[in-house]
């Protein structure tokens, strides 16, 4: 009976951590990047209708066309996902790695978010200079 009890409120504490990790996101996703002129960034996305800024604005859920803190979303972390996958498959010791265990995955995992902010800085810095260029000339 108790481990139930266990298991219950420790479902109750991921459900808590998830709930704010969520409501953090949110809020995150509607906060401006200070500097920014909304009215400017508004046009500009009205001029690049249909263009890969558009698509980019769709994963993030609206997020970059508001230019807010948390624009880029999950794509990093995902791509940085998809780049490990097949690093496992072509690099063999990427592949020993995955064969050790729980050890290795846990690497990996590591790994995972290294490249996470690896690309997430590039694509920070990409999409920061493609608006810059956009609004100069």
């Amino acid at each position: 009976m108790s481990d139930k009890l266990g298991n219950l409120s420790e479902l109750r504490s991921r459900l808590f951590f998830v709930l704010g990790a969520f409501f953090v996101y949110r809020v995150g996703a509607h906060i401006p990047v200070p500097g920014i002129n909304p009215t400017a960034l508004a046009l500009m996305f009205e001029q690049q209708k249909g263009s890969i800024l558009s698509m980019f604005n769709m994963f993030s859920g609206g997020a970059l066309m508001r230019l807010s803190l948390f624009a880029l979303g999950i794509m990093p972390y995902i791509s940085a996902s998809i780049i490990m996958q097949l690093m496992t498959v072509v690099i063999p010791t990427m592949e020993q790695m995955k064969k050790e265990g729980e050890s290795g995955r846990r690497k990996i995992s590591q790994y995972t978010r290294y490249g996470t902010v690896v690309l997430a800085t590039f694509q920070a810095i990409g999409i920061s200079l493609a608006l810059q260029s956009q609004t100069a000339g």
